[in-house]
């Protein structure tokens, strides 16, 4: 824990991040559509820095929650990303080149989460467990 950078995932969402800035910059009704154009950044920031937290959080429980949410969000970029092709703001090759970098980091997502021991069944019977039974 502690060596995000050195994480290829972290990497993998620090470039898309950036071809998500570069597709915004480049398409002058993209970048003039405010909403669409901040939730996106917000939601794809969210990603790297996310990634970044939880690396940096003391246990595994706690990265993976920041993983699962770093997850979420690039669910949401891949949203976006398609209604911005809906709008025009986005040409088919420019989707496919950003939607299969965002699923290339949510499935490393999901692998790092697995590694982590976020869907282990046992782990997660253990937490159940602990919390019915911790004396209130």
């Amino acid at each position: 824990m502690g060596k995000f950078k050195e994480l290829r995932v972290w990497e993998d969402s620090m470039a898309l991040a950036e071809k998500v800035y570069l597709a915004i910059k480049s398409s002058p009704t993209f970048s003039q559509d405010f909403g669409l154009r901040n939730q996106i950044t917000r939601a794809v920031i969210s990603v790297p820095s996310n990634i970044a937290e939880g690396d940096e959080r003391g246990t595994n429980r706690e990265a993976v929650h920041f993983f699962n949410i770093s997850k979420g969000s690039t669910a949401e970029v891949i949203t976006q990303l398609n209604l911005a092709y809906r709008l025009g703001y986005l040409d088919a090759d420019a989707l496919a080149e950003l939607e299969n970098l965002a699923e290339k980091v949510r499935a490393s997502l999901k692998n790092l989460i697995k590694a982590r021991g976020g869907t282990s069944p046992l782990k997660v019977l253990g937490w159940i467990l602990i919390t019915l039974i911790r004396p209130i």
